[in-house]
């Protein structure tokens, strides 16, 4: 902010040394920094702050398509409380920042930015983390603690500790189920859903795992895929009244009603008397309301 004058540029260091050799800056630019902005929901100072930190493969616009999905990356770090230094820090920990877009980047539970690495995570120069129980990691302990932290509230340390239980013993299905509980409370839907399938990995018949699956893609959109795992969630105990009514709301937002309707009646045989209940009874009514104009049209 101190550097900015009328008549200066400012360029990056990367930036500055390109264009003292008078080397090309790489594959052709098609977008300008509003777009940007615009398109990967990043302030446009965090774009030009980024940039000026060879965050991208340019630090001026035209920017380049690879530069929007590192920018999509970017925000969806900056969404789970990095800050954008914390960022550029971890870039050049890295190298060249273009070489990060094949990259799957998460925020760890101290703020420090990590790419996944099969089951677990690693630093950007790729050293692995979490790949062994610390010395004297004691499971159990560990789950105990775990689940304090997690009932008071503290998300990420709770994950955190859950990570090292699944260190000390990787079959805990219920360590990670309760990791992606926490994971979601604390925002990180997509490290969450990462658990869940670990979880259901270790054990198919984990209900609750497909269940609270379903309700991270039902939440970012992805209607079908939420239906599908509800379906295999009633599969595993047809009698779980929570993914009958969940299943049903889903089909009636998509237009399936006579699916919904089916899904509210068997809720209505599994719970008659809940709030649930009621609210299964009213989508009954408009139902019925809708068939019978339907059909007076």
């Amino acid at each position: 902010a101190g550097a900015r004058a009328p008549g200066r540029t400012l360029m990056s260091e990367a930036g500055f040394l390109r264009r003292l050799a008078g080397k090309p800056v790489g594959e052709p630019g098609l977008l300008g920094r509003a777009t940007l902005a615009e398109q990967s929901g990043l302030a446009p100072a965090v774009v030009e702050a980024l940039a000026l930190f060879d965050g991208f493969s340019r630090d001026a616009e035209p920017f380049a398509l690879r530069d929007l999905i590192l920018a999509r990356k970017y925000a969806g770090l900056l969404a789970g409380g990095a800050g954008w230094g914390a960022i550029v820090r971890s870039v050049h920990r890295f190298g060249p920042a273009v070489s990060l877009t094949a990259a799957s980047l998460r925020l760890g539970d101290e703020g420090g930015i990590y790419a996944a690495h099969g089951d677990g995570l690693a630093e950007l120069d790729g050293q692995l983390l979490f790949g062994f129980a610390e010395a004297g990691d004691d499971a159990d302990a560990l789950f105990a603690e775990a689940e304090t932290a997690e009932a008071a509230g503290r998300h990420a340390e709770a994950a955190a500790l859950y990570a090292r239980v699944l260190a000390a013993d990787p079959g805990d299905a219920v360590a990670a189920f309760n990791r992606a509980n926490c994971l979601a409370a604390a925002g990180r839907g997509s490290e969450a859903e990462a658990e869940l399938a670990r979880a259901l990995k270790l054990d198919p018949g984990f209900v609750e795992a497909w269940f609270n699956l379903a309700g991270l893609l039902a939440e970012r959109g992805s209607v079908e895929a939420a239906c599908a795992y509800l379906g295999r969630a009633l599969a595993v105990d047809p009698g779980y009244a929570d993914a009958v009514f969940n299943l049903a709301g889903l089909q009636f937002a998509a237009g399936r009603h006579a699916e919904a309707e089916a899904g509210w009646r068997r809720y209505l045989e599994l719970d008659a008397t809940s709030e649930w209940a009621r609210k299964a009874e009213r989508g009954l009514r408009y139902l019925a309301l809708a068939a019978a104009h339907g059909a007076e049209a």
